[in-house]
């Protein structure tokens, strides 16, 4: 059994060579901290064989050791040093390589992005690979959202121009015929002063609508209170009974008695009354629109349906986009910007809510669902 003394001194020699390793690994990596991460592995892995070797070659010379172990002990050692030597070289370049591979792949992060041919040698590395695809994925998204946002922004841009140009010329064309008395029958003054005043009526509501648009997607502040489902129904129709009777559209309302419900009732009626006049003009004559309100669990709902003859399928998901309208079979209202629907949604979104369209019978179907709870 070894003796305290020769324990203490064995330790205090393994002590000092590793303090002795440790300052030569610092001075290696300092001197190499620009080159390869292979290269730094092996110099570590070569650092602590030396430290070993070292700690076994002042261990044999203090405790005078016979020449024969002292040989075994240096074989040993020499063997280790080279086989350590050599494990931390392949290690360190199979994880150089790995990082080679990750950085290869980091530069194609959102623009076709290759994954590492190779599996990561760590857990570590593997983990960056995920990191990674994880980043391409949600780049590639936001650059499609922002692609989309741009188009949206450009479309609202030519429609809004459109729909500008086209009710001024009117009004320009107008007041020039009656500056210039090309117009002089009372009966058609008359009828100038009203259209002038139509024209301008459009373009309020354009502007309203565009107002309205910035609100909803900037800070729209809700100022929620208790309010029953009947009362927003009655409001909403009474709202849009007037250009239903000029279309010959007929209107009609179900709501369940007296169930109340948290939210804003300016904000969440205009949301109503935007379906509403949507499903309006898009109905033909002697058609019908309807509106029911209805509670299931925790959730109000308010349905919309129409007679508009439906919309393609494949128009379905953007019927809520800004500035959308469909080529078939709804043809746009003149002076309308597509804006409405877009304004719905972002009320209802602010309430926490979710707006859905979906083809029904000889029309559509625009469902609101607000949560009961919503504060």
């Amino acid at each position: 059994m070894i003796r305290l003394v020769d324990a203490l001194l064995v330790a205090a020699i393994t002590l000092g060579c590793a303090a002795a390793g440790l300052l030569l690994g610092a001075g290696a990596f300092s001197a190499l901290r620009r080159r390869s991460l292979s290269t730094l592995v092996t110099v570590a892995g070569v650092v602590a064989q030396l430290t070993v070797a070292a700690a076994v070659a002042v261990a044999a010379a203090v405790m005078f050791f016979n020449g024969h172990d002292v040989v075994v002990a240096l074989v040993v050692v020499v063997l280790s040093l080279i086989t350590g030597a050599g494990i931390a070289a392949l290690l360190g370049r199979r994880v150089g390589q790995a990082g080679c591979d990750l950085a290869v792949a980091a530069a194609t992060v959102g623009d076709g992005f290759q994954p590492p041919p190779r599996q990561p040698p760590t857990a570590e590395l593997a983990a960056v690979a995920d990191s990674l695809t994880v980043a391409d994925r949600r780049l590639v998204e936001a650059r499609e959202r922002e692609r989309m946002l741009e188009e949206s922004r450009r479309q609202l841009v030519a429609w809004i121009s459109h729909d500008l140009r086209t009710p001024l010329a009117g009004l320009r064309a107008m007041a020039e015929a009656l500056e210039d008395g090309v117009v002089a029958d009372p009966a058609t003054v008359t009828r100038y002063h009203a259209q002038i005043r139509a024209e301008v009526d459009q373009l309020n509501d354009l502007v309203s609508d565009l107002f309205e648009l910035s609100r909803v997607q900037g800070s729209l502040r809700l100022k929620p209170r208790r309010v029953g489902l009947p009362d927003l129904v009655e409001e909403a129709l009474h709202s849009v009974d007037p250009l239903a009777r000029e279309k010959g559209v007929r209107l009609a309302g179900r709501a369940v008695p007296a169930v109340p419900v948290h939210v804003d009732p300016v904000e969440l009626g205009r949301a109503l009354r935007n379906l509403l006049t949507n499903a309006v003009r898009h109905t033909p004559a002697d058609g019908s629109v309807e509106v029911v309100a209805a509670v299931n669990g925790g959730t109000a709902s308010l349905e919309v349906t129409d007679g508009c003859g439906g919309i393609p399928p494949e128009e379905l998901p953007h019927v809520f986009d800004v500035a959308f309208r469909g080529q078939s079979s709804r043809p746009h209202h003149e002076g309308a910007a597509g804006l409405g629907l877009a304004i719905a949604q972002g009320i209802v979104q602010a309430h926490d809510g979710q707006i859905s369209v979906s083809n029904d019978g000889p029309g559509c179907r625009f469902v609101i669902q607000i949560p009961l709870g919503v504060s």
